[in-house]
């Protein structure tokens, strides 16, 4: 056993180590803010989840155990603990997700590795023949910067920039010592291929290949129903998000729904939707440019009326289940979104964009808020546990046989 104290060291909002305890206790936070079900279905769903392990995949996971009583698989990719660091924060919250999940009577195995591999999907398919039968839901949730693709071997790289011109926004820093600063930054436009490479890794065709690979083995039951996680967000990050790199690959992703909506419907009388989810900290969004300050000038204007992740995955397990009907778009997307993009919370938080500088950044934006839910994505600043501490680092991954 390996046991040691864990102070929170980062290089911006990248944390070098994580807190097991801290993690842990952040998942049961989850679980417990899951609404209870309102009805518990006679025979438990079989579920996968792409992307399992952190942001919406975690809420995925977590709410789909609570509140549909979902059993399955969950597929990511985290580091194990080495003498040196600790395991990554999703090793910790996936081991923690296990027991919870064992603790309720619920089966979840969980598999490590590339998903976006065809290796993976033969033995995520061949556990289901084996173990949970055929599938009823599919929730993809996967941010990667690279995928290879497993037909031509090529690896492709993600990049998040703008299209056609540079782009130069508001965003939010901190200094060694968590000062807050409002700068503005520039980024260059897409060049050469940045728009196919970005697309090939984040757009839909890992997505559809999932489905087109369990469909293939005869492993979708019927009125089997796929979602992929998706953002659209404000019009104040429009420019390197929607209509940027990331933008295209959503577009991308949001095409590949409809024609799998189309093919499934004829195949097992099935769904397949984009999920719009509402924003929230993540790993992934922090490193977008102006997100950071956007989420933090959200949550000064709404406070505790913004959604959790965790809420907004209940809703769609609700209507993935039938508990609710699918309520979707004109194109085909579930909007747990609205919330956010409420015309009197745009107005309330474009007014605060306008005038934040260093100086008003403390007034107009919830950044204790923001700072902490920073540090809660690696374990810290997770009310309840003993920071000052030992804590065991060596924390096995959950087992696959049991």
């Amino acid at each position: 056993m390996s046991e040691r104290v864990i102070t929170p060291r980062s290089r911006g909002f990248l944390f070098l180590d994580s807190h097991p305890a801290g993690c842990a206790r952040l998942v049961e936070e989850m679980w417990r803010a899951v609404p209870a079900p309102e009805r518990v279905p006679d025979t438990a769903p079989v579920a996968l989840v792409v992307g399992s392990s952190a942001g919406y995949g975690l809420a995925a996971t977590i709410a789909g155990l609570a509140r549909a009583g979902i059993r399955g698989i969950g597929v990511c990719f985290e580091k194990a603990p080495t003498e040196r660091r600790t395991a990554t924060a999703g090793w910790y919250r996936t081991a923690a997700t296990a027991e919870l999940a064992l603790r309720h009577g619920q089966e979840m195995v969980f598999l490590n590795g590339d998903a976006f591999s065809d290796a993976m999907k033969d033995q995520v398919a061949d556990l289901l023949r084996e173990r949970f039968g055929r599938l009823d839901h599919l929730v993809y949730s996967v941010a990667a910067p690279r995928r290879t693709d497993p037909d031509t071997g090529a690896a492709h790289t993600s990049v998040l920039k703008p299209i056609g011109e540079a782009y130069r926004t508001k965003t939010l820093v901190f200094d060694g010592e968590g000062t807050p600063e409002v700068k503005v930054v520039e980024t260059a436009p897409a060049e050469g291929d940045d728009v196919e490479q970005t697309v090939a890794v984040m757009g839909g065709a890992d997505w559809e290949r999932w489905v087109d690979h369990l469909a293939d083995r005869g492993l979708l039951a019927d009125g089997f129903t796929t979602a992929a996680l998706s953002y659209i967000g404000s019009p104040l990050t429009d420019g390197i998000y929607r209509q940027g790199t990331i933008g295209a690959a959503k577009s991308h992703l949001e095409a590949t729904a409809r024609t799998l909506d189309e093919r499934l419907n004829k195949l097992v009388g099935g769904r397949a939707v984009t999920s719009v989810n509402g924003a929230a900290v993540t790993q992934s969004s922090t490193a977008i440019p102006g997100i950071a300050l956007y989420v933090g000038l959200l949550r000064g204007a709404l406070g505790e009326a913004m959604v959790p992740p965790i809420a907004q995955l209940a809703e769609l397990w609700d209507q993935l289940t039938g508990v609710q009907p699918l309520d979707v778009d004109e194109d085909g997307r579930v909007r747990l979104d609205s919330w956010e993009l409420n015309s009197a919370v745009q107005a309330a938080v474009t007014e605060r964009w306008e005038t934040a500088t260093t100086e008003t950044i403390t007034r107009l934006a919830d950044l204790e808020w923001f700072h902490a839910e920073v540090q809660r994505l690696y374990g810290f600043a997770v009310p309840g546990v003993d920071y000052s501490a030992p804590t065991n680092t060596r924390i096995p991954w959950p087992d696959t046989t049991s």
